[in-house]
């Protein structure tokens, strides 16, 4: 048998920890997970995904910026909530988040649709003590409508008059949109557009740490639109008769895929490499897409939304519902927690 020998170094060492267990366990330990003692100073900004379009009612429908259709229970509300009720108090100094913001009316102002007027770059809310900004920017500049739009007829026609934006190429026809994003011009359009997302996103999150002292940034992405199994897509949703992505060809769909993909992917990187915090939704809403039936998150292009427009019923574009908005509101309280316990 092996004799053992203790040194005198190893017998301080031993003293040691022996001490600092008396000690850890004489002195209260403060909890790990301690919520922020204070209200913290929030401000939420983004587009339709954040404002959560179609979710009725809507908020200053007696003001132009009603024209955002900023849901009044939107993620935003139903995640303060959430943290309220796990003692983490936020002081939402303001929700300027609105449909059809482009990453550039965070520093510009934003025009509404049907002449409505304009609201403010969204920049402006932040103030000197605001501790916290949360939201996600960057489809409506990629121009996702514009893609939606390159492979519908239906959207292109009057079906869709009120979604925003035109197809990339009008003169290509919707069924070979597939191969139009490929290659050629279709492929050159996106990539400049990936460019330009990428570029408005990093001065977006520069801008918010110019303007506060130092507030921790969020960036919120996009819940996944088109499943994996894209023939549940052919297949309407329970109580529907559109197909959720009406007619847009099948083997478009994994297309859409790839460009959702491709853009949380460039939101994720470039919160990372600016040292802001990113909240993944694409990879958790898998198996609640527009086409995933009772479970869907995503209501289908030309389903109707719980708003209304001049007596008209508005569909959901694609935006998420009330489930979906809880998702989000999940994932973004979670992600919210994690940063201020840190």
């Amino acid at each position: 048998m092996r004799r053992t020998t203790t040194t005198p170094r190893a017998r301080l060492a031993a003293a040691a920890v022996a001490l600092g267990a008396c000690l850890a366990l004489a002195v209260p330990m403060a909890p790990a997970d301690a919520a922020p003692a204070d209200p913290v100073p929030t401000v939420f900004f983004g587009d339709s995904y954040t404002a959560n379009f179609g979710i009725a009612p809507v908020n200053n429908m007696d003001k132009p910026s009603g024209w955002c259709f900023q849901a009044a229970e939107n993620y935003p509300a139903v995640a303060t909530r959430r943290l309220a009720d796990k003692g983490i108090t936020l002081d939402v100094q303001s929700d300027v988040s609105c449909g059809g913001a482009l990453v550039d009316n965070f520093w510009q102002e934003q025009q509404l649709p049907f002449g409505a007027g304009t609201v403010p770059a969204q920049r402006d809310a932040l103030k000197e003590d605001t501790q916290l900004a949360v939201g996600g920017m960057g489809g409506n500049t990629l121009g996702f409508t514009s893609i939606l739009k390159q492979c519908s007829d239906k959207l292109r026609g009057d079906a869709g008059v009120l979604l925003p934006g035109e197809p990339v190429d009008p003169e290509k026809p919707a069924g070979e949109c597939a191969d139009f994003f490929a290659s050629g011009d279709g492929k050159d359009w996106l990539d400049y557009k990936f460019q330009q997302v990428e570029v408005n996103l990093e001065d977006m999150l520069m801008m918010m740490s110019y303007s506060t002292q130092g507030a921790e940034r969020v960036l919120v992405g996009y819940p996944r639109l088109v499943p994996q199994d894209t023939a549940k897509c052919l297949t309407a949703a329970p109580g529907q008769t559109e197909l959720p992505f009406v007619d847009i060809p099948q083997n478009a769909l994994p297309v859409l895929d790839q460009v959702q993909k491709r853009l949380d992917d460039v939101m994720k990187k470039t919160a990372e490499d600016d040292g802001a915090d990113f909240v993944d939704l694409y990879d958790h809403t898998g198996s609640n897409t527009a086409c995933d039936g009772a479970d869907r998150g995503i209501g289908g292009l030309l389903e109707n939304s719980t708003l209304d427009l001049f007596g008209q019923p508005i569909p959901w574009y694609a935006h998420p519902n009330e489930k979906g908005r809880d998702i989000q509101a999940k994932r973004v309280a979670a992600k919210i927690e994690a940063v201020l316990n840190r």
